[in-house]
């Protein structure tokens, strides 16, 4: 070991020149994780294969602006050396340096890190006055001699730089080391690798373009990052992430403070950032620091509709003033992939002969419109086109960005999925051939079968325990099964075994596995209106890991001795088992069963008659058995049900969708929930025991308790009384609110099930679709080892590694939601856009009134299961006017909004809307050429509507067939328009891009709610800290159940379901 100086010259974090002098030690052996290594390296790790042409070395220009190409996977044998890296963390910072850690931890990518500063023969000392980015050049082309050398000239090596003269100077000195500049070495090594050679171009583009602008400033500059953090630790201001509200992106946005020590007492809420001048350059998602205005200057928040329409002004459409500040810094940028749509041509800005600046807009409202120097301007208007930002100076009015990749013409429905998917962060490519080469072998010729070894060690149920599935009829992916049978006497009386099976699927994917690594990366399985995007390969989701019955599966199992009378646990058992489910039950049968009403039993239909009812009255006996089993001890915690509607798939044997029918409640469903919630419950008091430290737990915090504030606002004025103390006090309070005559109207809308009223509360259920269940699997199998004395077979991740894990899966749960509300919308707009609102009768709906605004209100349509905007002022300041028929017109007049109604006053007379009253609407598309389309409501008359005769049907419920109806007509014109285009010689040019990322065999609307009873079951669980009891009530509640969807519902439980997350017990 030779020990020497390194000199370094950085900057402060104040712009200024730091000399710092390191001591730095030499060694001659220094792993270099090639498989062709001749030195017998101590290669640990990810290793470079031999079977790649070439090795290729990025110098350090080249990892520091051009790390987007180097992330293909196709481009392999990467070396990066320590020279490019440390280039990165100087010179862009943490987020990209820890991008590059990202790259060069994960076996996806083929890429490894050589340590050439360390490597006595391949360092060198940097000469006098020898300018930096010549010594790191330098640097690299000296490590990629010494890789070729030490490799005894087994392969090639490569080095790509954007240095000219290096290339002049290094490019014949030594045979198999060449010297290439970026663009060459893709379109010699990578021809057919088109997308990055052009991503090549357009990141040159804008390194060229970059400081061409004006040195006028625009936006004051961001204070130091060594006073943003002295001023946040005194409370002088305030950190926090920067949410632009999207119905008022260019003048609203606000901040919610988060670990400030802000010592205002009378900072209560988010604070309110008005206008892009106090936004200063912030994006939204940014985490920065603001600087509170004086109090003279404070504003409140726009209470009046303003998507689509003419804002509002005057002191009418403000709410009370609230906290109001400007941004002073950027603590942290979270740019990512943006869409944006190219300009018309009129609208573009010369350059020069052989490029364009442009001005994109942003799909996302929110995002500010992006500067763009491009070839291709004319080429790609009215595309759909992903950039990404670079920067946003203080004398440039908007930020700078390239883009990356063309996604299709706007409008098209492979061009409108796919920028969901990537306005969402989700990035969904099929399953490598390595992956799905670490999946088991099953198929016709060669089946499945259980592991010899794996009967000795799991506990063998397949004979002893009447196992059976309950799920939605057709289902074929059963992840959960349930069994009980009555055992022998205790001491204390007749006990009974309850048992939750669950599919193991930590036995096929194990830690650290390529497929392992893929599940984390997606955490969850994608749902869209037409299509799902699975988290593991099909060979597990649908055939290996699924419960079927009447086939031998592994499980992860808990099993309960209970009291038979007193329902007390005596003893828990947890562990691996090997079952075979008896019976694939649907619900409806399951609930003919439970009623006493005949029912055939498919896998009972073959047996003579007296074991047929032997065994039929087995089934029905262990049913009834369940029914009773867990309700009554949760009920006196104070947890609270929101019981609703939903609508499920009804497939024909093609597995084509053929009609929505909606789920009627059945008690069989409450009774599979309840199993399903208490094996989480118990799953995670025993990790939490084993593992304080590490536990994976749902973390649920008491809702803040403004978001009640509409809710009780509206109940007041109805006559009721909401208490929101406590879960327990509000199920009360919802259960003595019992509105007098009829029922309004049932609201056809999914309600979430919230406040288990449970202490600790994981993910062990659904190891298919999650993968944090994946994780409690493994804590779990490890606490089982730890309880018989034996050790993990791996070390269990660290506290801080489990938290990252924990975040990543947080946000892609928030992701996958949001795509699947964005996606309906999609699908919503695609059926009404062809239609005449004027003359289509599927154009007029009844809606009903949830909330008032200070110019209008928001309603919901049952019929298709909509929420938008009905103005009563128009930009002329017009009115809407009532008609003696109840029809409706625009009239000068006047407008006045109260609490629970608004009126608008014209010369013909005074008209009254009221909260929750049914009134007819028309429904239109507005279309947008840059973002997505909107619905568009009209009111049409004052009155409920009153569909035609031929719109009625009695076999099916309106919603069901409305929505039914909207998905079937819009992939019919989609695949219509697909073929007509075929026809005329010309293929779809989305056709790759569809091949690349449909999964699903069958793109039916909804057809993935066949495979997500989880979601319907579970999730609707997840939601803890509020509510209990209106399902018992349902006959009961009518004008406050519409009022607690509506207004609790929307305006708190979606924020609660923001702020659900996983969390590390006791950390």
């Amino acid at each position: 070991m030779i020990k020497t100086e390194k000199v370094l010259h950085l900057k402060s974090s104040r712009g200024r020149k730091v000399r710092v002098v390191r001591e730095h030690y030499l060694r001659e052996h220094v792993p270099c994780y090639s498989s062709l290594c001749q030195a017998q390296c101590a290669n640990e790790g990810k290793v470079l294969s031999g079977e790649v042409t070439h090795y290729v070395m990025p110098d350090a220009g080249v990892a520091r602006d051009f790390m987007e190409i180097l992330e293909f996977r196709e481009i392999q044998g990467i070396v990066f050396t320590q020279t490019a890296c440390q280039a990165v963390q100087h010179s862009r910072g943490r987020r990209q340096y820890n991008r590059l850690r990202s790259l060069l931890k994960d076996p996806r990518h083929h890429c490894i890190l050589f340590a050439n500063e360390f490597q006595e023969y391949s360092y060198c000392p940097r000469e006098k006055g020898e300018p930096q980015d010549k010594w790191q050049t330098r640097c690299v082309y000296h490590a990629a001699v010494w890789y070729h050398d030490h490799l005894a000239g087994l392969k090639p090596v490569v080095m790509i730089t954007e240095d000219q003269t290096a290339v002049a100077e290094y490019s014949s000195l030594n045979c198999g080391v060449y010297v290439l500049c970026t663009q060459e070495y893709l379109q010699t090594f990578w021809p057919e690798l088109q997308a990055a050679l052009e991503l090549y171009c357009s990141i040159a583009q804008s390194l060229q373009e970059k400081g061409s602008e004006g040195t006028e400033r625009e936006y004051t500059e961001h204070l130091p990052a060594e006073i943003l953090e002295a001023g946040i630790k005194s409370g002088r201001y305030i950190q926090g992430t920067l949410n632009v509200n999207k119905h008022r992106a260019q003048h609203e946005a606000f901040v919610r403070f988060e670990g400030s020590s802000n010592k205002s007492s009378e900072l209560n809420s988010d604070v309110l950032v008005c206008g892009g001048k106090n936004r200063n350059r912030a994006v939204h998602g940014d985490m920065v620091a603001v600087e509170l205005l004086p109090k003279g200057e404070w504003r409140g928040r726009t209470t009046a509709l303003t998507e689509g329409q003419g804002e509002e002004k005057g002191d009418e459409t403000q709410s009370q003033p609230m906290a109001t500040g400007r941004v002073v810094g950027i603590l942290q940028r979270n740019w990512r992939d943006y869409v944006v749509t190219f300009p018309p041509k009129e609208e573009t800005q010369s350059q020069s002969r052989n490029s364009q600046r442009i001005l994109a807009t942003p799909w996302d409202q929110r995002i500010p419109k992006i500067r763009i120097s491009t070839q291709q301007a004319d080429k790609l208007q009215d595309h759909r086109v992903i950039v990404r930002l670079d920067s946003w100076d203080s004398t440039s009015l908007y930020p700078n960005g390239h883009s990356v990749r063309v996604l299709g013409r706007a409008g098209e429905l492979e061009t409108e999925v796919q920028t969901i998917l990537i306005e969402n962060c989700i990035h969904v490519p099929p399953f490598s051939e390595a992956q799905l080469g670490e999946m088991p072998v099953s198929s016709p010729e060669s089946p499945w079968s259980v592991d010899p070894a794996e009967v000795i060690t799991r506990r063998d149920l397949r004979q002893t325990h009447l196992v059976f599935s309950v799920d939605p009829r057709g289902c074929e992916d059963v992840d959960d099964t349930l069994s009980i049978r009555s055992l022998p006497p205790g001491p204390r009386g007749e006990r009974l075994e309850l048992g939750v099976h669950i599919a193991d699927v930590t036995h096929f994917v194990k830690e650290g596995s390529l497929t392992d690594l893929e599940a984390r990366a997606r955490a969850t399985t994608y749902y869209l209106a037409d299509r799902r995007y699975d988290m593991l390969p099909a060979v597990l989701s649908a055939d290996l890991c699924s419960l079927l019955g009447g086939v031998d599966r592994y499980a992860m199992s808990v099993m309960w001795d209970l009291d038979a009378q007193t329902l007390a646990v005596n003893k828990v058992w947890y562990g691996r088992t090997l079952i075979q489910s008896s019976y694939q039950l649907y619900y409806e049968l399951a609930q003919a069963l439970l009623n006493g009403e005949e029912a055939e039993v498919p896998e009972l239909a073959r047996l003579p008659p007296e074991e047929r009812d032997a065994k039929l009255a087995q089934l029905t006996q262990a049913l009834e058995t369940l029914t009773h089993v867990l309700r009554a001890q949760r009920d006196k915690g104070g947890a609270l049900e929101l019981e609703g509607v939903e609508v499920r798939a009804q497939l024909d044997e093609d597995r084509n969708i053929t009609a929505l029918v909606p789920r009627q409640p059945l008690e069989v469903h409450e009774t599979v929930a309840e199993c399903m919630i208490y094996a989480n419950h118990w799953v995670a008091r025993k990790i939490q025991e084993s593992f304080p430290q590490q536990a994976l737990l749902r973390h649920h915090p008491p809702p803040r308790q403004e978001f009640f504030n509409q809710l009780q606002d509206s109940a007041r004025a109805r006559g009721f009384t909401i208490d929101t103390r406590s879960n327990k006090a509000l199920a009360d309070s919802l259960d003595r609110a019992v509105a007098p005559g009829p029922s309004a109207c049932p609201v056809r809308a999914q309600y979430y099930h919230s406040g288990l009223a449970l202490d600790r509360y994981t993910h062990f259920t659904s190891p298919i679709r999650r993968y944090a269940d994946m994780i409690v699997h493994r804590l779990l199998t490890a606490a089982i080892a730890m309880e018989k004395g034996a050790g993990p077979a791996k070390a269990l991740a660290s506290n801080k590694e489990l938290e990252e894990v924990a975040q990543q899966i947080n946000n892609k749960n928030r992701a996958a939601q949001h795509a699947q509300k964005v996606s309906t919308e999609l699908f919503q707009c695609l059926y009404f856009r062809d239609k005449d609102p004027e003359t289509d009768e599927r154009c007029v709906a009844d809606a009903v009134i949830y909330t008032i605004r200070a110019n209008g209100m928001l309603v919901f349509i049952p019929q298709y299961g909509l929420k938008g905007a009905v103005y009563l002022k128009n930009r002329e300041g017009q009115v809407v006017s009532e008609r003696q028929d109840g029809g409706c017109d625009w009239q000068t007049g006047s407008l006045q909004r109260y609490l629970d109604h608004i009126t608008t006053t014209t010369a013909v007379g005074t008209s009254t809307f009221n909260l929750f009253q049914h009134i007819t609407v028309r429904i239109s598309v507005q279309p947008s050429r840059c973002h997505s389309d909107t619905i568009r409501l009209e009111v049409v008359s004052n009155r409920p509507h009153q569909a035609p005769e031929t719109q009625v049907q009695t076999t099916q419920p309106q919603g069901a067939r409305g929505r039914s109806q909207l998905v079937q007509e819009v992939v019919r014109q989609a695949e219509a328009s697909q073929q007509a285009e075929e026809k005329r010689g010309r293929a779809s040019k989305l056709s790759t891009e569809e091949r690349e990322f449909r999964q699903s065999k069958c793109p039916n609307l909804y057809s993935l709610l066949e495979e997500v009873r989880e979601l319907a079951l579970l999730d609707l669980a997840a939601y803890c800290g509020a509510f209990h009891g209106l399902n018992q009530h349902a006959d009961r509640l009518s004008g406050l159940t519409i009022l607690l969807y509506i207004l609790g519902v929307i305006t708190m439980v979606t924020r609660l379901y923001l702020g659900t997350s996983l969390v590390l017990f006791g950390k």
